[in-house]
């Protein structure tokens, strides 16, 4: 189980299970009022994907104005970019990659989780047979415009 506090507004629980190729995020909201919860069963099994083929497959989960999740397929690579408004957290489902991170390398697996802070350079290389498969959130709300190539595009 992995615990992420987002903010003291909310917190986003998500659960994973080897055996089985569904994802159960649950959102639980903190305020005033009493706490409320709401739960969504994502599909994540190969039949939804419709992207094949390409370097990296994304798929949109769920999120609100401050949150967003997305399911990634990385077949290669994800090119060296940085997010200047967005801090991200990846967790590493199936696959082993290679990952940049600013100044550093190291091998990613199944398990670990990844902080990604805003304005950080970061790319990750698939070194597995499989492909990398991990879940991204990212803060604020990702509509896929802040991410800028590095080194820039002239």
């Amino acid at each position: 189980m992995l615990l992420l506090a987002s903010d003291w507004v909310s917190d986003l629980i998500t659960m994973t299970t080897k055996s089985s190729n569904w994802i159960l995020t649950l959102c639980l909201f903190v305020s005033i009022a009493p706490i409320s919860a709401v739960a969504q069963v994502i599909d994540t099994s190969p039949n939804r994907l419709t992207q094949l083929g390409q370097e990296v497959e994304v798929y949109p989960l769920t999120g609100d104005s401050l949150v967003s999740s997305f399911l990634i397929y990385v077949n290669t690579q994800v090119k060296p970019h940085y997010h200047a408004e967005h801090s991200e957290h990846v967790m590493v489902l199936e696959g082993q990659g290679s990952m940049m991170l600013d100044d550093s390398l190291f091998t990613v697996n199944p398990g670990d989780l990844i902080f990604i802070p805003r304005g950080a350079v970061h790319s990750v290389y698939k070194i597995s047979e499989v492909p990398l498969k991990v879940i991204s959130i990212q803060a604020p709300y990702f509509d896929g415009k802040d991410r800028i190539s590095f080194p820039p595009k002239r």
